[in-house]
Parts: structure tokens; C-alpha cells; sequence
């Protein structure tokens, strides 16, 4: 296929917007969908220190380039990798690579936080001695802890985060679905700052993940290609799988996603504010119940005798 906007050869097409492009005009694409949401959801940003969540793969390493990128002329603004390192033999040796070279690469300064140094526990630890729990469950909390405690301890104006459109089509219906419209607002990106919680800004929040993975090959990043072990028990497979098929048969679903999001938080955050966040009476961490989710799992873990 030609590419929509010039003669030259198609590296992917575009469904939902009924265009073909080529590798030129495909990259401009990505660097323009991130440009605008970074002018969206950060307005007249003065400067400061940006935290970026960086796991190694994909989304993140193409969400820390176009970061720096955008920075890249601002001295006055200073840019932080975090990497969490969870604890999954395997997996997480290989992202962790990945992203030291990356940061490398960038000249960005790149934190590591480690979940048995913080939480006295790891995710393989804990998914053996909760055998009836999905390691998703914990995992994804403990993790969203850390990255918030380092954001806040670096001083961080923003937390960076990957996401991609299918990540946050699939939350949203997740959400729906659950009838849970109280967590809407509090999705990336956050419009209201609330006390001891770092706002999170997605740049990749228009980019359909095929074309973050398309990006990230033709910029040449390296990330890895590896899946957590952990990940086919998550119930987010079968929103995943709804979400594609849904996309398949009516392109433009996942922005339709998006776009009823953003309305019916408008909504919410004008009739009820954004419902601040207690703080959790174990770790003093921003919750919205008196024992955040965080210390609750932790405090599942330490019921259970620790297994070789």
C-alpha cells in the first residue's frame, strides 16, 4: 500500500482513521499524538523534575524517549527514570537490562527500586505463599506504591507513565463493567493534584499499542519482548481480548473509550470534586479507604510462614 500523505511505500494502516503510513509520516504521527497530550495534561508547565515509570519494555522505553524529547531543550527541567524491580525471577532481570541501556543511551539518570529492600517481600515470595491470589493483583499495587513513593521522594512535579490507548480502553471497560465509576477519576491522567500522590501525565494515551511496538522497532530501542509469567492469570485477558475484537469490528472503539472517560469524569469531578484521598493508617501512603490495598496485601503475606 502507498502511504496516504506522500508516494512512498505503507509500513502500517490505520483503520480507524482510514489512512496508510509510511515509516516517515507513521513516526511523525507518534512524536505529534504525544506532543499534543503532553500540552493537554501538562499546561504551561513552568519546569521541574519529571519521574518516567520505566519496566524495560515497550511502551515505557518509547514513553521515556518521546519525554525527553519533548525536555529536551528545557534545562530547567530534570528527567528521572524509576525502575521497579518486583521480584520475578526471569522476567525481570531482562527489562531491567534493557532499561539501564536505555537510560544509558538518553544520558538520563535511572533509579532502580526494589520491592524486597522496600516491602520486605517479593511478587514470586508472595504468589507462593497466597497460592489463591492472582500475583497480578498484589503486584500491580505494590508496584504503583513504589513508583509513587519514589516520584514524591525525587521531588517529582509528574510520574510519567507508559499506557497506551488499549491499556486505558481496556481499564475503562474494566471499570464499566464493574460499575465502579468512583475509579474513573482517578485514572492516568490525573487532572487534580491531591496531596501525596504524584500526578501521572501519558503521553501515549492516543496510540493504539501495535503502533507504540511499531515506533519502538523502528526508533531501534531496546526493551524486551519477554511476558511476566504471571500475566495469563490476570483478568484483564479477557478485556484485552474484548477490546481487540471490538476494535476488529468497529474501528475507533478504543477512542470512543477514551472520549466517554474524559466525559463522564468531567461530570463526576463537577458534582463531587475529586474525593482526596485518606490516608492509609499503616504506611501513611494516599488511600482511599483507611488501609490502602498495599499494606492489606503485605499484611496477607506476613500471615503465611515464609517458604524456602
Amino acid at each position: 500500500m502507498q502511504c496516504s500523505q506522500c508516494d512512498r511505500p505503507a509500513i502500517i494502516d490505520q483503520p480507524y482513521r482510514g489512512e496508510h503510513l509510511c515509516d516517515r509520516h507513521f513516526d511523525r504521527s507518534v512524536v505529534d499524538r504525544a506532543r499534543r497530550e503532553f500540552h493537554r495534561q501538562m499546561p504551561r508547565f513552568p519546569g521541574g523534575t519529571l519521574a518516567v515509570a520505566l519496566s524495560g519494555g515497550k511502551d515505557s522505553s518509547a514513553a521515556l524517549l518521546l519525554t525527553e524529547a519533548y525536555f529536551r531543550r528545557r534545562p530547567n527541567v530534570r528527567i528521572v527514570a524509576i525502575t521497579v524491580d518486583e521480584g520475578i525471577r526471569g522476567y525481570r532481570s531482562g527489562t531491567l537490562k534493557a532499561a539501564q541501556e536505555l537510560t544509558h543511551r538518553l544520558s538520563v539518570e535511572h533509579r532502580v527500586v526494589r520491592a524486597e529492600t522496600e516491602l520486605g517481600t517479593t511478587t514470586d515470595r508472595s504468589a507462593r505463599e497466597l497460592p489463591g491470589t492472582v500475583p497480578c493483583s498484589f503486584c500491580g499495587v505494590w508496584r504503583r506504591t513504589l513508583l509513587n513513593r519514589a516520584a514524591r521522594d525525587l521531588g517529582a512535579d509528574a510520574l510519567v507513565l507508559g499506557f497506551n490507548l488499549d491499556d486505558l480502553a481496556q481499564t475503562i471497560l474494566m471499570n464499566l463493567v464493574r460499575g465502579d465509576l468512583a475509579r474513573l477519576p482517578r485514572m492516568a491522567p490525573h487532572r487534580i493534584r491531591q496531596r501525596g500522590l504524584v500526578p501521572r501525565i501519558v503521553p501515549l494515551a492516543r496510540v493504539p499499542e501495535r503502533e507504540v511496538y511499531l515506533f519502538a522497532r523502528e526508533r531501534g530501542l531496546p526493551f524486551d519482548h519477554g511476558e511476566c509469567p504471571y500475566a495469563d492469570r490476570a483478568s484483564r485477558n479477557l478485556f484485552r481480548e474484548t477490546v481487540f475484537r471490538l476494535e476488529e469490528a468497529l474501528p475507533g472503539t478504543r477512542q470512543s473509550l477514551l472520549r466517554t472517560q474524559e466525559q463522564l469524569v468531567d461530570r463526576l469531578l463537577a458534582d463531587h470534586g475529586a474525593g482526596a484521598p485518606v490516608r492509609c493508617r499503616a504506611c501513611g501512603e494516599p488511600s482511599s479507604e483507611e488501609l490502602c490495598r498495599s499494606c492489606s496485601y503485605r499484611s496477607l503475606v506476613k500471615s503465611f510462614p515464609e517458604t524456602a
